[in-house]
């Protein structure tokens, strides 16, 4: 209540006041762990309001709920199970213990096995069923299996120096003909990424992915060709992947945490052992800030409670993430599902519906595209949407000109969301450029900004794997930070389930079964498809 009351008041005044009410303000809101600095200066609160959400912070055990889950306990009530990420880049003289065991040695005699295979395949010692190096490495998943090694695999593009990695989730089939086409069966290497092996996009696509090796190469070729990560050795066997050529994970790893472990291989056959161990060390960099940094200097919990802030007290609907690099065009779909798989949910953790607002709408894309796409709905549409902008001030290629003029735009459009432009300002500036009367008055509501809008910014040295993974590990923990705050559990994920089990029904009834129970419209819908 005293924090709606209190956003209430704020949403009287312009955040640009409280910078002439404050000169140090963007020392004051500002702070900075593992290499990111994060200016949160022009958001619509104030020392008030940070004090009331830290106090909502303590109110809800956030801290004891951040010691729960670096002690390895079950945090994921529903399965009962811990969300132990953490430990996948811990370094290897650390202690991560899950139920008084000692998980440490399985994670770093993985990661071994994983960067050692990867050193294989990128240095040409791992040869197809034909003798020769394997080019091209497709990795076969969707969801976490997916998203996150595609999207690190693109962002550090520029450290790239392995065999081409393709990647493949939808089941349509268009995806998965696109990435052959032109691809040698003889030096392709398929990745099969999937935990007990049996999800229907992932195993669709590798059917076909086999059936397309076995036609050039034969059956013999399929243990020379096809490697998994999963935890079911059974089924990697059925399929005729060799058991020795199997990288595990763990029920406490979900899949959108799972980049970090053996889900990883692509990034490591892309980047190598050593880069990939930067990245480990960067988020773990950042586990540990989260993990020790007082509250009011934490990054994690400052954009979690002001994310809460946003979304509960000022009626934010979504969010929007701009990182201005190329290189994390994908950063977004992978934030999404982190987020909105995690927090999209309606019942608390005692199974009670919730009577607030929990993740709001996450979406985006890369500056300097989305200012030529839906910046004109943050500047002017009626909702306010906060934008956090993400910045790595220094590139990776040599066109430093460019790299200016993507700096000078990113930091424009914070100004301009906060400042806006005022109609005395417009009406000076369309009188300069000769415009009166009848005319002026008609051509000024439109140019017209309301600005105050909500954001933040956050700078990195440069786009590296040490960086990144710093990046990624805030994400993931301002998520936890957020479901703490709403009493939701973020690890679980059944919102995904019904519709998999409905497609297997449709499937059933397009096979002919008329006793599959179907509603009239999927029915109808069915019936017209021709199937």
């Amino acid at each position: 209540m005293a924090l709606r009351e209190h956003a209430a008041q704020l949403a009287e005044g312009n955040i640009s006041d409280l910078f002439v009410a404050d000169a140090q303000r963007p020392q004051r809101f500002s702070a900075e762990a593992a290499g990111i600095y994060l200016d949160y200066s022009k958001q619509r609160a104030d020392d008030q309001a940070l004090k009331l959400l830290l106090a909502l912070a303590q109110q809800q055990d956030l801290a004891d709920w951040i010691g729960r889950m670096f002690a390895g306990e079950a945090i994921n009530q529903t399965e009962n199970r811990a969300a132990f990420h953490v430990a996948l880049r811990a370094p290897r003289d650390a202690v991560m213990r899950i139920g008084g065991r000692d998980v440490g040695a399985a994670v770093h005699g993985v990661l071994d096995r994983v960067c050692a295979f990867a050193e294989q395949v990128r240095s040409g010692s791992w040869l197809g069923a034909g003798g020769k190096a394997i080019t091209d490495v497709v990795n076969i998943g969707i969801g976490g299996s997916d998203l996150g090694p595609r999207m690190v695999c693109r962002a550090l593009a520029g450290h790239a120096d392995g065999p081409r990695v393709h990647f493949v989730a939808n089941v349509d089939g268009a995806q998965l003909t696109a990435v052959l086409h032109g691809l040698e069966p003889a030096t392709t290497l398929f990745i099969v990424t999937s935990k007990m092996f049996t999800t229907l996009e992932t195993m669709a696509n590798a059917g076909a992915a086999r059936r397309w090796l076995v036609a050039a190469l034969g059956e013999g070729a399929v243990s020379r060709h096809f490697v998994a990560v999963s935890t079911s050795s059974k089924e990697v066997a059925r399929f005729g992947i060799d058991a020795a050529n199997m990288f595990e994970f763990w029920d406490w790893v979900g899949g959108r945490y799972s980049l970090w472990s053996a889900v990883g291989l692509s990034i490591a056959v892309t980047i190598g052992d050593a880069r990939f161990r930067q990245m480990l060390a960067g988020a773990h960099a950042m586990d540990e800030h989260f993990r020790s940094a007082p509250l009011e200097k934490n990054l994690p919990v400052l954009m979690g409670l002001l994310a809460v802030w946003n979304c509960n007290c000022l009626g934010a609907r979504s969010q929007v993430v701009a990182p201005y690099a190329q290189d994390l065009e994908f950063f977004v779909p992978w934030l999404q599902q982190l987020e909105m798989e995690s927090n999209g949910k309606s019942v608390d953790r005692q199974g009670q519906a919730v009577d607030y607002a929990t993740t709001p709408a996450l979406w985006g894309d890369v500056g300097t595209n989305g200012q030529h796409a839906f910046f004109q709905m943050l500047h002017q549409g009626p909702a306010i949407h906060p934008v956090d902008f993400i910045l790595p001030l220094r590139a990776a290629h040599a066109l430093d000109e460019q790299q200016r003029m993507l700096i000078a735009n990113c930091l424009a459009q914070s100004a301009a969301l906060m400042l806006g432009k005022t109609p005395p300002q417009v009406r000076a500036e369309l009188q300069g450029k000769g415009l009166q009367g009848a005319a002026l008055e008609a051509a000024l509501p439109p140019r017209v900004f309301s600005g105050n809008r909500p954001s933040n910014t956050l700078l990195l040295p440069q786009l590296d794997p040490h960086h990144l993974g710093a990046l990624l590990a805030l994400y993931e923990h301002r998520t936890f930070v957020q479901s703490v705050i709403w009493n939701i559990n973020a690890f679980d994920q059944w919102g995904v389930e019904l519709g998999k089990q409905l497609a297997q029904s449709v499937l059933v009834a397009m096979a002919g079964d008329d006793g599959v129970s179907l509603d009239p419209s999927t029915r109808t819908l069915l019936a017209r498809s021709g199937q």
